[in-house]
């Protein structure tokens, strides 16, 4: 296998994947806050994370990926400001929040599952690792990177020497950490909660004790306190979108280092490879939830375009890369993807092949050399078109070994093109099939047509070939 490329938002460059156990991968993943239903735009990152724990596997690594549930909520900006998410949808719904974190979470996995994007190794949820929060706050306090006011915890961004490292390092380049007038209790504008115990929400309704008061933890806090519970004081890759690079991520890499000092000390970093995806854009621009207008699976459903066919879309683009999405699009891909299984349904007899000649061989590396460059999916579905289709530079290779490319291809790609089977014909079918074939033998071509569009009405999709007509299921 060709050596892994990751871009590091650390370091701003490609860096070659060198795990901190050798043949090993820890892999933490930002996961959903449960509040509604998941639109297109929020499985986007998690889609990409899918194809890069699928591939640090086919490339050989042992891999223990770890993604977090925010059930408790947070603020609607990365920030501490703005209303919180589990409170919106309280007051929506009229349920209280541990109810709709279950449902909304549910829900999430199920739509993950429609595309098949695999369930995180460790799923945890925020509100049964509060004691992991606590114990990492008093470690903060004890290691002289907190204060206290009116019983609300703050991390001293001025303690902590590499603040900012991810996004630059230029306090004055982040217009979103002036905000020293939104909360006078802050010392430092970049200064942020770690606990709450006096919030601007009364009626908060999931609080616990804690040392500084009843209240909740901050939002960043979550990540550092279970990463750190599932990964250890130092992992290799943490993932999430661009969005969270100025703050949330920023501030995790404070609090997560000034817990484990001695990182600083050696010069060492809590994270080794920070791995950020770009927005997915419709006509309005960054798709929100907030603005009540976001686009779910099932209305992609409703409007002929399955999951399979969006994560096809998503192939297309490189995940650093904004990707722009209309129904035109979409459709096309569904077009494509149906294309894809009724190839998959005229090798339905084929066994694909063990061994592979040298250009089938050399196909090969052309993809696995895709993912190795920073996962380049819309390269590495250009190599899987050509398996499907068979013609690599003019050189055509056997079914057997196109079709074993393609289910090889397909393990990190996921279009669930496995389980695509040609299935068998109704006795009434068949006999239509049959007359087709005496009626194109005897050139009465007026009636193969008038049997061809019978069989597609019956769902039977025929197609004439050099080597006679094949058919699949619509």
């Amino acid at each position: 296998m060709p050596a892994l490329q990751l871009y590091n938002t650390l370091t701003r460059r490609k860096e070659e994947f060198k795990p901190l156990k050798p043949g090993c991968a820890g892999v933490y993943t930002c996961g959903p806050t449960p509040y509604n239903f998941a639109h297109v735009g929020n499985l986007k990152p998690y889609f990409h994370w899918d194809v890069l724990v699928k591939t640090l596997r086919r490339f050989g690594y042992e891999v223990k990926q770890v993604m977090n549930v925010t059930d408790m909520g947070h603020l609607a900006s990365d920030a501490d400001e703005g209303e919180d998410k589990m409170i919106i949808a309280m007051k929506r719904e009229g349920k209280n929040p541990w109810d709709i974190a279950r449902f909304y979470e549910d829900a999430f996995f199920k739509d993950c599952a429609a595309m098949n994007i695999r369930r995180p190794d460790i799923v945890c949820r925020a509100t049964e690792h509060v004691n992991e929060m606590i114990e990492m706050i008093k470690r903060l306090e004890k290691n002289g990177y907190t204060y206290v006011v009116d019983g609300n915890v703050y991390y001293d961004t001025s303690r902590y020497p590499r603040y900012g490292q991810l996004w630059g390092g230029k306090r004055e380049m982040d217009a979103e950490h002036a905000r020293v007038e939104g909360d006078k209790r802050k010392k430092n504008p970049t200064d942020f909660l770690v606990w709450l115990s006096q919030s601007k929400f009364p009626d908060q309704v999931m609080k616990w004790d804690s040392p500084w008061g009843v209240g909740f933890p901050g939002w960043h806090i979550e990540c550092s306190a279970m990463s750190a519970k599932y990964l250890g004081d130092q992992f290799d890759i943490h993932c999430g979108g661009v969005d969270h690079i100025s703050v949330h991520h920023t501030n995790e890499i404070a609090q997560s280092e000034g817990c484990f000092c001695d990182l600083i000390k050696e010069g060492k970093h809590w994270v080794q490879y920070w791995i950020h995806e770009e927005f997915l854009l419709d006509q309005i621009g960054k798709m929100s939830k907030s603005k009540g207008d976001f686009l779910t699976l099932d209305v992609f459903r409703r409007e002929g375009v399955s999951p399979m066919a969006y994560r096809l879309f998503l192939l297309q683009g490189h995940y650093r890369t904004q990707m722009s999405m209309n129904w035109d699009v979409l459709k096309g891909c569904q077009k494509a993807y149906e294309s894809m299984k009724e190839k998959m349904q005229e090798w339905g007899d084929v066994q694909p092949a063990e061994k592979l000649g040298w250009d089938a061989g050399a196909l090969k590396e052309e993809f696995d050399k895709a993912l190795a460059d920073d996962l380049n999916t819309p390269m590495a579905l250009a190599h899987f078109w050509d398996a499907l289709r068979g013609d690599i530079k003019g050189r055509v290779i056997s079914d057997a070994e196109r079709k074993g490319l393609v289910l090889d291809f397909d393990e990190v790609l996921s279009l669930g093109l496995s389980s695509v089977r040609k299935g068998t014909l109704s006795a009434d079918e068949q006999t239509l099939l049959d007359a087709r074939t005496a009626a194109r033998s005897a050139k009465d071509f007026k009636k193969s047509d008038e049997l061809r569009d019978a069989l597609s009405a019956k769902g039977v999709i025929v197609k004439d070939t050099a080597q006679g007509q094949t058919w699949t299921r619509s």
